[in-house]
């Protein structure tokens, strides 16, 4: 009964925000909401976040097919080593990968164009809009497509590409009618995870001057005293997200009906020697692993290095606040949203795995409504509740906590449920034969044995709140400074590049740190 008290409560918190932003867009009329949504700046803002997310998943989808194919069905020297660096600009938060952009190659100001100086070049040409957001987006959600389509190389069946092969198929035409074919989930699957992406993303826009949906609602928000279009824009920004959710389900489940890969035993593929192509693919993964590693390391160090020898040059005016103190809230804020987002995650995955009925499995799935919606669109509906019923809380730390509740809750009920999924039940029942209450159960014998799926979902929404960007902004209290938001008005608002590198490398460092802990859990799970 408590438990069901807790997860019914939790439920109720999740729903809140997505239901609230309902009534707020259309409490002047489904008329008047219309008219809002056929106007020409409307109109206008939808075709920047189509073309925007079209641009980003065509470029990903260009880099990511030929790298997992390298790394999975050729001889490419290195190719551990490429794997793993080809990876690791998914643990880089794209209003970083902005940064890093805007610091090498802005117009005014940047490494290039101080190289070029003595030349005579002034202002370099500029990043700023679509090209921007698509370079930075694309080249560090590319990951996300890789990642499947390798796992799809590797199931494959190599019997098909062998029987074309014994046929006289050319290696070329072996890939595009019989490999290519067979990946297409796969791509698809991956595509539309990277569109999920760059159809939410707030910080990368807003820095490149981009006007997609995320910083239309952010400047309306901002500059408007009427917030309706702004909870207008929300709404069909959070509807186009869950068009996406349900197409990317029906294709999935097309692909499992019409693409399958063998279940018995397979030999392995066979290696493709890549003779003396093998320079062009060196050449080709190590542009992309400069593009989106080296550079933004790189120009990181620069700054903090040529602020140093130059007496703090590159530093913003405004920043009133100490360094440790953002780093200090940056802990403090996600630290407390990792640890109630954990607690509140525990009732429903216990009812989810150990009590599943028709009402814990409604309480499961609300618990996933965070999931794909939007940090804006979230963040807007509590400014709007908040302001109207919850003034006590409005502007505070709660009110963010909260938020960090609503977006990340799901990342640990997907955590701790496979951890339970993984005890035999038949433990917890030899408990309770031998005189233990359902408390001293869960304490002596369940909680030591999912305690690492626990750690591992409270580090994961730990990581994600600590890049967190349109929420804090918009909800922490006034005056409290993130690394974030620290990155993000030192770019946006000001070109203070060694600021934001400051807080760059610290945000890196803490993610770094982050992450080992989770994948030490994961061996400790296993």
């Amino acid at each position: 009964m408590f438990l069901l008290l807790i997860a019914s409560i939790t439920a109720l918190g999740m729903i809140l925000p997505p239901v609230y932003l309902v009534l707020r867009a259309t409490q002047s009329g489904v008329d008047e909401f219309l008219s809002i949504l056929t106007r020409s700046r409307t109109l206008e803002t939808i075709f920047n976040t189509l073309s925007m997310v079209a641009g980003i998943t065509l470029l990903a989808v260009l880099v990511a097919v030929p790298l997992a194919f390298l790394t999975t069905r050729t001889d490419l020297p290195g190719k551990r080593f490429w794997l793993v660096a080809t990876t690791l600009p998914l643990a880089i938060p794209t209003y970083v990968g902005s940064f890093a952009l805007l610091a090498f190659a802005g117009p005014r100001g940047s490494v290039l164009q101080i190289i070029l100086e003595p030349l005579g070049v002034d202002r370099l040409p500029s990043v700023y809009g679509w090209f921007g957001v698509v370079i930075v987006i694309g080249l560090l959600t590319y990951p996300y497509i890789m990642l499947t389509v390798r796992a799809a190389l590797l199931g494959m069946n190599p019997s098909l590409e062998e029987a074309a092969r014994s046929l006289g198929y050319s290696q070329r035409q072996t890939f595009f009618r019989i490999t290519f074919p067979q990946l297409k989930p796969a791509i698809a699957s991956g595509s539309l995870l990277v569109a999920l992406y760059s159809i939410q993303d707030f910080g990368t826009p807003a820095m490149l001057r981009f006007d997609s949906f995320t910083r239309v609602i952010f400047t309306q928000y901002r500059a408007a005293f009427d917030r309706t279009l702004a909870a207008a824009l929300a709404l069909v920004l959070m509807l186009l997200v869950m068009g996406i959710l349900l197409l990317e389900f029906k294709l999935r489940r097309a692909g499992a009906t019409y693409y399958t890969t063998s279940s018995g035993a397979m030999k392995p593929p066979t290696i493709i020697p890549l003779g003396r192509w093998k320079w062009v693919a060196l050449l080709f993964v190590s542009l992309i692993v400069f593009l989106t590693l080296v550079i933004p390391v790189g120009v990181i160090l620069f700054w903090l290095f040529r602020s140093t020898l130059f007496g703090g040059v590159g530093y913003t005016s405004f920043q009133a606040v100490p360094l440790w103190e953002i780093v200090w809230n940056s802990i403090y804020a996600a630290g407390l949203g990792a640890l109630v987002a954990t607690i509140f995650a525990i009732p429903i995955a216990i009812l989810s795995v150990r009590f599943r009925n028709r009402f814990t499995t409604i309480l499961e799935r609300c618990s996933y409504i965070g999931f794909g919606t939007p940090g804006i669109v979230i963040a807007l509906a509590l400014v709007f509740f908040g302001s109207s019923y919850a003034q006590f809380i409005y502007q505070e730390m709660p009110m963010l906590v909260f938020a960090y509740l609503v977006l990340f809750l799901p990342q640990a009920v997907g955590t701790i449920r496979g951890s339970l999924l993984q005890v035999n039940p038949s433990l917890e029942e030899s408990a309770h034969s031998l005189g233990r209450n359902s408390w001293q159960t869960f304490r002596e014998i369940t909680l030591p044995l999912v305690r690492p799926g626990i750690i591992s979902g409270a580090m994961l929404i730990f990581l994600t709140a600590m890049k967190e960007l349109p929420a804090t902004l918009i909800l922490a209290p006034i005056g409290f400074k993130t690394l974030a938001t620290q990155i993000w008005q030192a770019t946006a608002e000001d070109a203070a590049f060694a600021t934001a590198a400051e807080a760059s490398l610290l945000i890196l460092m803490i993610s770094s740190v982050s992450t080992w802990i989770i994948l030490s859990q994961e061996k400790k799970a296993s």
